[in-house]
């Protein structure tokens, strides 16, 4: 397992082998790696939120004809999954960038997601005011 992480990409590699961040730069101030991590769990929490609506679609909305309820499910699990990955990259990305005072690196990923959840609530809004059953 060594060996294959030593073989990735460097920012793959830091996903994998977190410690290996301390090669990089200088140690910033502790109060901004421990906001860093703070951030990474608010999108954890962001994707386990959206897994877990996707699940409750699927689940609980069974009068909902299948093929829109599998499309708004699967919307929300894949917002889900693109955020926990998400979350990893930013981290590795903002603990690098502070390392090395650099500049933060911007994100459209946030805009992404905001769109992905407004379309998902836009398409709830439309099968309410259609009804469940089409």
């Amino acid at each position: 397992m060594i060996d294959f992480v030593r073989g990735l990409p460097v920012r793959a590699r830091l996903w994998l082998s977190p410690q290996d961040i301390r090669t990089e730069g200088t140690t910033p101030d502790y109060r901004f790696s421990l906001a860093n991590e703070r951030t990474f769990l608010a999108w954890l929490r962001t994707a386990l939120a959206l897994i877990g609506g996707g699940f409750a679609v699927d689940q609980f909305l069974l009068r909902l004809h299948r093929p829109v309820r599998v499309t708004l499910a699967v919307l929300l699990l894949v917002g889900g999954a693109m955020c926990a990955v998400r979350a990893v990259n930013h981290w590795v990305r903002c603990e690098r960038a502070m390392r090395r005072g650099e500049d933060l690196p911007v994100s459209r990923f946030p805009t992404l997601l905001a769109l992905l959840v407004a379309a998902v609530a836009l398409l709830m809004v439309v099968v309410a005011a259609v009804g469940w059953a089409g």
